[in-house]
């Protein structure tokens, strides 16, 4: 992973690591500004080589001066009441900072959207047998992207902050936990302070750029609501050789494609969100970087704000890569390839013979993805997930033979159950999965209820022709 969660830093040995740190960008997603390391605080254990010893008094004079700390810098932040591991208000006012002054969205634009909208939903019903998903389709500005995906964001990020603050706890002296006592939740509301600034410069930054509500594959709006953002489509659409009218069509087809996706596969949405949980909990860190962070440090750094935010810079923690997490990521990239191979096999043949520039913009939007554009980076800064599907071309491929082979209607039901989806294996041989839909596989392909009606079929027809047999006779007595 290049991109690490809530503040975390690779622990390297590049003697110009403080410098570089220095000369970031204050206040970018990949910034990490407030990068949260408990050490800082003077909370490493003495047991290690070289280790200063855990002194109660010190401890007690830091916790001190660290709720001073706390208590300014939420003030500043306009922080309200936090409840869970990240401090949601701090998160959005920082995002509504960096948003800015909006362009209110016009009738006329809310207007073109709605017709763009209905001339998609027409042009996809004969794509697909998954009705229309969206009940309205809306402008949004980067304002209304932030209120109306910001409960996804909460279920997103809580499990990774939830378990990391839980973590960090734990890897405490235990007699560091047992002075702590009910201050640990001073220090885990520091860490909801810290999450939710880096979540709201990441979202603030995002809003300004994403074009759809799931334009990054996952479904963050409302249920049954799509949702297109006119600005960033008009600054996406510079430099094309597509009209802009033609652009906001694809758009517009493209977000009506994935509402009929996550509307009409009632698993799917829960599915994506469940598997981003799981990697959250395969995380662990080395916590040795506590007690090497912890040597030498000065505890007169607490009394000085400069100092501070140097030292919150610092990440001491490296998030170790788990067997749990790489089958969850594995998990999560080939089902987002298969979602977004699927839209855009869907919109290609709803499209092509209508909008001669389809296949220059799938490619354009593909390449975004491919390369890391903005959500990917800030989805990694938030999640520690690089949220690139990177066989979404495989997949198409394999949508698109599965459509010429077997047609529509086999195509889209194997998205009747999760069992019968290709896996990673399938995007690199597509040949044997549709062998396995041609030969009528589809339906019982690891689907241990549908292998158990026919089983009871079976049983059925033997009792019905042992019935029916005349010469045939009771079992015979041994």
């Amino acid at each position: 992973m290049s991109d690490l969660p809530f503040g975390f830093s690779n622990a390297d040995d590049d003697p110009d690591r403080k410098k570089k740190d220095a000369g970031r960008e204050e206040g970018g997603p990949s910034g990490q500004p407030f990068g949260f390391d408990p050490s800082a605080f003077g909370l490493g254990g003495g047991g290690g080589a070289g280790g200063a010893g855990f002194d109660p008094a010190a401890l007690g004079q830091m916790l001190s001066q660290f709720g001073q700390m706390l208590s300014g810098m939420g003030s500043a932040m306009g922080q309200g009441g936090q409840s869970g591991p990240v401090n949601y208000d701090v998160a959005k006012n920082l995002a509504r900072q960096q948003i800015g002054s909006v362009t209110p969205i016009t009738e006329g634009t809310a207007s073109a959207v709605a017709d763009a909208a209905r001339l998609a939903e027409l042009w996809l019903d004969g794509a697909t047998t998954l009705p229309a998903g969206a009940t309205r389709t809306l402008a949004w500005t980067p304002n209304d992207w932030l209120d109306g995906t910001l409960e996804t964001w909460k279920r997103l990020c809580d499990p990774v902050a939830q378990h990391v603050s839980g973590m960090w706890v734990e890897g405490l002296p235990e007699e560091a936990r047992n002075m702590l006592g009910p201050m640990t939740g001073m220090l885990t509301q520091m860490g909801g302070l810290t999450f939710g600034s880096q979540l709201g410069q990441a979202l603030g930054q995002l809003s300004k750029e994403v074009l759809t509500s799931t334009d990054i594959g996952l479904p963050l709006g409302p249920a049954g609501t799509a949702a297109l953002l006119p600005a960033a489509i008009e600054a996406f659409t510079e430099g094309l050789e597509q009209s802009h009218r033609e652009v906001l069509v694809f758009i517009a087809a493209r977000e009506a494609a994935y509402q009929r996706l996550y509307s009409h596969v009632p698993w799917l949405r829960q599915r994506l969100l469940s598997t981003v949980e799981d990697y959250a909990r395969g995380i662990r860190m080395d916590f040795s970087a506590i007690e090497e962070a912890a040597q030498g440090l000065d505890p007169s750094a607490l009394t000085d704000p400069s100092r501070i935010e140097k030292i919150l810079q610092q990440g001491a923690f490296e998030p170790q890569t788990t067997p749990e997490q790489k089958q969850a990521l594995e998990r999560l990239e080939t089902l987002l390839a298969l979602v977004e191979g699927w839209v855009e096999t869907v919109v290609s043949e709803a499209l092509g013979d209508r909008l001669p520039g389809v296949a220059a913009l799938s490619e354009t939007l593909r390449r975004r993805r491919a390369t890391g554009g903005p959500a990917e980076q800030t989805f990694a800064t938030l999640v520690g997930l690089e949220l690139r599907p990177r066989k979404v071309r495989e997949a198409a491929q394999l949508w698109r033979r599965l459509t010429t082979d077997t047609g529509i209607d086999a195509r889209d039901g194997v998205w009747s159950h999760p069992d019968l989806l290709p896996d990673s294996s399938d995007l690199d041989n597509p040949a044997a999965f549709i062998d396995r839909v041609v030969g009528g596989d589809a339906s019982t392909f690891h689907d241990p209820i549908a292998q158990l009606e026919q089983i009871e079929a079976r049983e059925r027809e033997e009792k019905n022709r042992e019935s029916d047999d005349p010469d045939a006779g009771p079992a015979t007595e041994g």
